[in-house]
């Protein structure tokens, strides 16, 4: 098979991409592109009997319009079902973008992000749908997955049943930039936060008689940078990162009331990945550990130390692949056989494959166009997301 045997209509493909790049649906709030989804598939001939969602919205603990949308196609020939998966929601800075074509790249107007991410995976999963309808290619029994809540926790594929994927002994996920970028590991993430009281008085006429919060904080952070466990982390026993992200006061107000009061209160968020999971869990306990340390150095005038709580939890799991594997040598064989050189990586952000993996089902993730994501720059390139859809009707069509 090659590139030009796959039978893709290239300006159909790129019509309902723009088509869905210009409908809102920023993460928690996917109804709207769910529906849009659904209608579009409807129009490439999937049946409303093959759709379905489930109940994954009552279990996210942030609200969420809608639950995971599921598709079933039957096979057409024999073999085990294979399972394609992307997710519906874009981030925030997506919201209001005006997608339009110029020369060969689908761009925004530079005053949002454009929400190639995902829609190009959602704009894949349909036209590799309506190819093999329309052509009547053989195919076994695919289910095609697209999750809600993905930018903010992958909480769609963490929390749905593992039921719901039909017995998929192997997923492939759009998620990426180019098609023939295998991604087949990621790292884990463990969040953090502490909470620090210190107590106020008067900066001026008495900052002794104070426990600064502040103090505290910076302390423990640049213990926590000394001893090399802050941002990129190279250690004997484990490689990862980190990185404190919120710095801040009560109520998501800023740190402190005034320059004349000594802050009583910080409240610290950060995280830790690695692809150990054990060794992020490693990097959030240092971090433990020097805000334990801070709040020991800082006392006021007659000893007394500031309140510091900190916690931890794991936010998603690491997982890695084997080269060899049925799904990444599959992945591999796709790419082949449409003239594309597969190339594999491991990710240093989390993925749904991450809690694919975690439900059972080996998942390799490849791209389609997206480019400078998460930026008002956001573009999609649109030779590569072609590409993408080819790969994907390949891997539907891959025979064992």
């Amino acid at each position: 098979m090659s590139t030009s045997a796959i039978p893709l209509d290239v300006d159909a493909a790129e019509e309902l991409l723009l088509r869905l790049l210009a409908v809102e649906g920023v993460t928690g709030h996917e109804a709207a592109i769910a529906a849009a989804v659904c209608e579009e598939l409807a129009a490439v001939g999937v049946p409303t009997s093959a759709r379905r969602y489930d109940t994954v919205h009552e279990r996210i603990p942030l609200p969420t319009e809608c639950g995971n949308l599921f598709v079933d196609l039957p096979g057409t020939r024999s073999g085990e079902r294979r399972l394609f998966s992307t997710h519906l929601d874009t981030v925030p800075l997506c919201a209001g973008a005006k997608p339009r074509r110029e020369g060969q790249r689908i761009v925004g107007d530079g005053t949002t992000a454009l929400g190639g991410d995902n829609r190009t995976g959602c704009a894949v999963l349909i036209a590799m749908a309506g190819t093999l309808l329309k052509h009547k290619l053989p195919h076994p029994p695919i289910t095609l997955l697209f999750t809600v809540r993905e930018e903010s926790g992958l909480h769609g594929a963490r929390e749905l049943d593992a039921k719901d994927l039909g017995g998929a002994t192997m997923c492939f996920n759009v998620d990426s930039t180019h098609a023939g970028l295998l991604t087949i590991g990621a790292v884990g993430q463990v969040n953090w936060e502490v909470e620090i009281k210190g107590k106020a008085a008067h900066a001026g006429v008495a900052p002794e008689k104070g426990i600064s919060s502040t103090l505290v904080a910076s302390i423990a952070l640049a213990e926590a940078h000394r001893s090399g466990w802050f941002g990129k982390v190279v250690k004997p026993e484990g490689k990862g990162s980190s990185n404190p992200g919120v710095f801040g006061g009560k109520a998501g107000k800023a740190a402190g009331d005034a320059t004349n009061v000594v802050t009583d209160y910080v409240h610290v968020v950060g995280e830790a990945r690695s692809l150990d999971t054990e060794f992020a869990a490693t990097i959030a306990a240092a971090y433990g550990e020097a805000f334990a340390k801070a709040q020991a150095e800082v006392t006021d005038d007659t000893g007394g130390m500031a309140e510091v709580n900190f916690q931890s939890r794991a936010s998603y799991p690491s997982f890695e692949l084997d080269a060899n594997s049925p799904a990444v040598e599959y992945a591999k064989r796709a790419a082949t056989l449409i003239g594309l050189t597969p190339t594999t990586m491991l990710s240093n952000g989390g993925l749904d494959a991450n809690w694919l993996v975690k439900h059972g089902v080996p998942t390799v993730t490849f791209g389609a166009g997206q480019a400078e994501i998460h930026t008002v720059k956001e573009y999609v390139e649109l030779s590569e997301f072609a590409e993408g859809c080819r790969m994907a009707v390949a891997l539907a069509t891959l025979e064992d």
